[in-house]
C-alpha cells in the first residue's frame, strides 16, 4: 500500500493500522521532522519516503519503490492536503488568487498526482486494485461560521468527483476508488479548531456521537483497512463520511 501523506496525523495512523493487518507500506511524508518518526514507528514492514505530493513525480516514484522493494502495489491511499487559511481561503468575497490556486493544488492537483500514477500502474500491470481518497465533510456539508473555507470545501467536492468520474471508468478493469469524508479530527491542520473552546461547545452538538467530541486519527483506520483491502472487493464509487454525525445534524451556536 501507498500512503501519500503517511508520516503524520491521519496517514501515519493508517499507516500504522495497515501494518498491524499484516500489510506492507509505502509512506510519503513532505515534512522532514516527520520523516524519522515515522519510520522508527512503522519498522521493517514499511518504506519511508520524502516527497511533495505536488510534484507530479513524487506518487510514481513511491509505486516504484513499492514495486521494487515489496514485490507489488495493491492500493494507493491519498491523505496528502490541508487548510489553506494561511494562504488566504476563507469565504468566497475573501479568497485570494493565492488562496484558491495554493489550496487547489495542496488538495485536488495533489490528488490527481497519485491518482493518475495509480491508475497507470494498475492498467500496466493489468491486475486489480484500490484507490481510496480523502475527503472532507466540508465537501457537501457546510458550516459557516467557524469552517468558511470556500477553495477547501470546492477541492473537497471535487474530490468526490473526480473519484466517482473514475470508479465508473475503471471498474471493468476491477480498479475501485472510493472516498472517506471525515468531521473535524484532531491533526496538526486542525489545531486552530481544537485549540477554540468556542468551537469545542459547537462541534459537541456537531458531532454529538460518543459523548460529543473531536474525532482521533484511528476513528478512521477500520474504514481505511476495509478499503484498502479484499473486504471492500465489491464495492467501488462510494464516499463514507465518519464524522460522529456532522451530516445528520444541525450543531448549535453558544
Amino acid at each position: 500500500i501507498v500512503i501519500i501523506g503517511g508520516t503524520s496525523g491521519l496517514g501515519l495512523s493508517a499507516a500504522k493500522a495497515c501494518v498491524a493487518a499484516g500489510g506492507l507500506v509505502v509512506a510519503v511524508g513532505k515534512e522532514p521532522e516527520s520523516i524519522d518518526g515515522a519510520a522508527q514507528m512503522l519498522g521493517v514492514s514499511a518504506i519511508v519516503l520524502a516527497g511533495d505530493a505536488i510534484e507530479p513525480t513524487t506518487a510514481p516514484r513511491a509505486i516504484e519503490a513499492a514495486l521494487r522493494e515489496m514485490g507489488g502495489f495493491h492500493g494507493l491511499y491519498h491523505v496528502a492536503g490541508g487548510s489553506g487559511r494561511a494562504l488566504g481561503d476563507g469565504p468566497l468575497h475573501e479568497c485570494s488568487d493565492e488562496g484558491w490556486q495554493g489550496t487547489l493544488q495542496n488538495n485536488l492537483t495533489s490528488l490527481f498526482n497519485s491518482n493518475r500514477a495509480a491508475a497507470r500502474q494498475f492498467l500496466k500491470d493489468d491486475a486489480p486494485g484500490t484507490v481510496l481518497n480523502m475527503g472532507s465533510v466540508l465537501g457537501s456539508s457546510p458550516s459557516p461560521r467557524f469552517f468558511a473555507t470556500h477553495a477547501y470545501a470546492a477541492a473537497k467536492s471535487a474530490v468526490i468527483g473526480l473519484t466517482t468520474a473514475a470508479a465508473s471508468y475503471y471498474a471493468p478493469h476491477n480498479i475501485r476508488f472510493n472516498v472517506i469524508a471525515p468531521g473535524l479530527v484532531e491533526t496538526r491542520m486542525s489545531r486552530r479548531a481544537v485549540e477554540d473552546e468556542t468551537i469545542h461547545r459547537f462541534i459537541k452538538t456537531k458531532q454529538p456521537l460518543d459523548d460529543g467530541r473531536i474525532g482521533q486519527p484511528e476513528d478512521l483506520d477500520a474504514a481505511v483497512i476495509f478499503f484498502l483491502s479484499d473486504a471492500s472487493r465489491f464495492v467501488t464509487g462510494q464516499v463514507l463520511h465518519i464524522d460522529g454525525g456532522w451530516g445528520v445534524t444541525e450543531g448549535q451556536y453558544p
